[in-house]
Parts: C-alpha cells; structure tokens; sequence
C-alpha cells in the first residue's frame, strides 16, 4: 500500500462521527463571516447570458430514452439554459430579515463549494477563452483568451472545488462533503444536458493538474491562499452535431501557454478563525495523475414511467432538500419505490452515460413506510457479484429473502427500523419520518489501496447517486434529503461488517415533505433587469 493509500485511510478514519463524539469542527460559527456562496473575479470582461427560466419540450421520463430527444442547435441561448439547470439559482428562501438562494444542484449545507467554468474552443458558439460562471447573476466571467486556430472546435465544463467554504462549517470532514458535491453537480450537469438533447462526455483520464493549468486554478497570485480552489472533473458537451472534433490534452495545454488571463478572486471571508490542515493534506494526497480512458458500457434503461412526470426543466428548478417529514403520511405507492431503486441501477441514460466507471456503490435500506413491502432493513445491489461478496461480510443473523422485484433486491430483516435509521443518522428525524432511508456502502479498502484518487470517486459516485433520488423523489410526488452526518462505524456495527473493505459514505431520506409555512419563496432570478450582453464576449 503507497504511503497516500494510508494518508486516505487515516483521515477516513478520523473524520468519523461516532456516537461518543463527532469528527472535529469549529467550537462555534462565526455568521458574521460565513464565505460568500458566490465567487466572483474582479478584473474580468463579463458576458450576461440570455434571460434564464425557459422550458424545454423534454419531459422526465423523457430522459429514461435520451437518444429520442431532438437536440437543441449549440446557442448561447442554449448554453446559459444548460449552466442554469445544472448550477443556476432555482428560488430564493426568506425568513424575516434572512434571505438565502437555492440552487439547481445540491449543497451540504447549502455552502456550494463547487465552481463551474465553461472553456470553448468553438468561435461559432462563444469567444474563444476559459470562463467563469457566476449562477447569482447568470453570466459568464471571461478569465482567459487564446488562439484556437489548432484546435477542434469544442465546448467543455470544468469543475473544482473551494474546501474553505465546506470548512468554515464542517471542519475535517468537509473534504468528504465537497466530492459528494462534485457528484451531485456531474449528475445535475448531465441530466440538464440530457433536456437539451445533449451529452456530457467525462474526460476522466485528465490529471488534476491539467485541468488546474486549463481552468487558471493553478495561478496562486489569483486567488486568497486560504480559499483556493482545487480542480475535480473535466467534460466535453456533446451537441449532437457532430461537429465536435477528437479532444486533444496536450493541444489544449499548448495553445493555453499563450493565452492572456485576467482577474483576481474576491476575497470570500474576511477572517479564517479556524484552519484544518488535514482538509490540505489529504487533498495532496488524493491528487489524480492522467490515466488511461475508461468509458463503461451500459444497459437501454427499462424503467416504468413517473407517477409525476413533467417537463424535465420544471421538475429540476422545483427539486428541493426537505427539512422534515410527515412521520404519518401514507406509505409510498410500490410502483414508486420500485421507480426510484431501478433508476439508481446503471443505465444508458443520464447520469450514468457522463460516468465513465463499474458501479462500487450499493444500497442498505432502512424501510419504514412502502406500501405492500415489509418495514426492515434491505439491500439493493447495483452490480451483479456485489451481494455475493458482501454477504460473508455481514452479520450471520440476517437472512437475505430475496424479493419479488424487477432486479435483484433483498430483505435482510423484517420489523421496524425507524429508530435505529434515526439513531445512525446522528438522530435526525428525517432518517425515521420518511418513507425510506438508506446508506450508501462502498467497495473501499481495495479501491483507495490501488490508487489513493478513488477515494475521491468513491464520493462523486454517492453523490451522483443523491442527485438521481432527488429527481426521482420529486417525479414520484414526495422529495428526498440528502444526510452527511451518520454514525459511521455504528452503521457497520449494524451491518456486523468488521473492517474497512466495505464503509458507508453517504446517507439518504424520501418522503412526504413538511413545508414550513414561516419562509417566503421568492423566484430565482427576479433580481436581474439588465442590458444585452457585452458586446465584448460576444461570440466571435
């Protein structure tokens, strides 16, 4: 094992909540200093993208068949419609004098420290350069130009990730909470791409450092050194027409060595009262090199239709994180639940055709309300060898029924369970007043052994997860809620496993929300009244 595989371990060990005591974080919030949520770049020519909140003709369940979905012609129109259905603001929230944004993808405690940037290579399209977009005010912030004469014309999203936004509240564990983001905002990209028409194509053999160097991350004076960013991902947009030509890394890495940067990032906090050296630390030690391309193979997606379906655009911006639950609604429909388990089976629809790796994820459920299915404790495999391996790891006391379902799915123990999904969920009610929770167990110690990054995708892959029950739970008429702090080792001791090959790296709630008629909710761009875009980023 490489001395990073044993960083990786350590800090997974440490950053564990246990039911004596919770991984370490800040004694007290300073509010008066909570980062900005919104990056901005001072110094920058701005393009303001066309007016957001369009709709397209894609219904969800459109989504389950992406190849018969007309695709939209490559505008900016198009462009900004994609960025704001994968990171834009979809409401506002305010309670009193309190007012806060809501975005499209996801955020553990709505602190979004993923950071989209666009980079084109398509002249046609938009100005050759590498951009910044800033969801608040729906534009692009252009941070660098350069010359394309060389390359294929091509559109591509890069994102990264800010650890001090994560930090300021989470402490330690925060680096767990930004690659579950990163999941979420791949997902979210993915499906926005899908209501176009289009794809999202992963490069997922890109190192971290090629994509610091494409996306300016890497130039130190250009940021505040406690509020760096760090590179995640890199995406080519397929737009359907096949104009795209072949992505060429060390192309893009050449013509970029001329290009002209600008701007400097504000400043998100005035003061860094805590530090966590550690969030550092384990970052260098899960830096990814450039690895061979990988892209999986997946099934046509055999799903029955939503009992909710919408236009895909709406159900989107309507997705939001519910905060309680009706302990006594009615159970979830059976036809529901099967819906929602089978669309987190891979499949050659969005998100997993912008997911280039084998399914190491798999599903314990906690049962409390379905209808027609027995409240207990469960098990969805999401890979065919996957209950087979985990099954001598678990506790001799359960018993593995197989149910009756449309994939392998099995019941592990019968009885009510809602106590112990609380108890695990560090006590929140929304593990037990939903109609099911779950915890996400991962294939672990082999796969950071290996290589030290795929503790890293270990996360995108459970967040990618949350953001399909998110969208699934609102096509099914309840809402979902995604849960970062559960009792690690108590889940395992639960499950009777004894090491690390297997571990449970994110939790997850569905049921009938209680809205809280005390928050207004305001719509999500209202604040915008502005001229046409700068004539200066308009598409050469």
């Amino acid at each position: 094992m490489s001395d990073d595989s044993r960083v990786v371990l350590d800090y997974h060990q440490r950053t564990k909540h246990q039911l004596n005591g919770y991984a370490k974080g800040p004694a007290s919030l300073d509010w008066d200093d909570q980062p900005n949520p919104f990056r901005r770049f001072e110094g920058c020519e701005t393009l303001a993208l066309p007016q957001p909140g369009a709709d397209l003709a894609c219904r969800f369940a459109d989504l389950d068949h992406p190849e018969t979905i007309p695709a939209q012609p490559p505008t900016l129109a198009n462009l900004g419609l994609l960025l704001e259905l994968a990171f834009g603001l979809s409401a506002w929230k305010q309670f009193g004098p309190d007012r806060w944004a809501l975005r499209c993808n996801p955020s553990s405690g709505n602190l979004h420290p993923t950071e989209a940037y666009l980079l084109s290579t398509a002249p046609e399209v938009l100005a050759p350069g590498v951009y910044h977009y800033v969801s608040h005010d729906h534009l692009l912030e252009r941070r660098c130009r350069f010359d394309t004469a060389d390359l294929p014309a091509g559109l591509y999203v890069g994102l990264s990730s800010i650890h001090w936004r994560e930090a300021w509240k989470y402490g330690e564990r925060a680096f767990r909470y930004c690659q579950h983001d990163i999941g979420h905002a791949l997902a979210a990209l993915s499906y926005a791409a899908g209501c176009l028409g289009w794809n999202i194509e992963l490069l997922s053999e890109t190192g971290d450092a090629e994509i610091g160097a494409w996306l300016g991350l890497d130039r130190d004076s250009d940021f505040v050194a406690d509020e760096r960013e760090t590179p995640d991902l890199f995406c080519r947009i397929d737009t359907g027409t096949g104009a795209e030509g072949e992505f060429s890394g060390p192309a893009l890495s050449q013509a970029l060595q001329s290009g002209e940067w600008f701007g400097v990032a504000k400043r998100l906090s005035g003061r860094h009262f805590y530090r966590w050296p550690i969030i550092d630390q384990v970052a260098e030690h899960t830096l990814k090199p450039t690895t061979p391309a990988e892209r999986e193979t997946w099934p046509t997606a055999d799903l029955a239709s939503p009992s909710h379906d919408q236009l895909a655009s709406r159900l989107i911006r309507q997705r939001r994180s519910a905060q309680h639950f009706n302990g006594k609604s009615a159970p979830l429909p059976l036809a529901d639940f099967y819906r929602i388990l089978a669309a987190l089976l891979p499949a050659a629809k969005p998100p997993f055709t912008a997911w280039n790796w084998p399914a190491q994820v798999h599903f314990v459920l906690f049962v409390h309300r379905v209808d027609g299915l027995e409240p207990g404790l469960y098990f969805l495999p999401r890979a065919a060898d996957a209950a087979d391996a985990i099954r001598p790891a678990c506790s001799a006391d359960y018993n593995w029924h197989r149910i009756d379902a449309p994939f392998d799915f099995y019941r592990l123990q019968a009885g009510n369970v809602r106590q112990a999904a609380k108890t695990l969920s560090c006590h929140q009610p929304i593990a037990s007043d939903s109609a099911f929770s779950l915890g996400m167990l991962a294939r672990f110690a082999d796969n950071v052994s290996v290589e030290a990054w795929r503790y890293r995708r270990l996360f995108w892959e459970c967040g990618l997860l949350g953001q399909i029950l998110y969208l699934e739970a609102e096509a099914a008429g309840v809402r979902g809620t995604g849960i970062g702090c559960f009792f690690d080792d108590a889940v395992h001791g639960v499950l009777g496993l004894q090491d690390q090959t297997w571990q449970s790296l994110y939790h997850f709630t569905v049921g009938e929300p209680l809205d809280d008629n005390r928050l207004q909710t305001l719509p999500a761009y209202a604040h915008l009244a502005r001229p046409a875009a700068d004539a200066d980023c308009k598409p050469d």
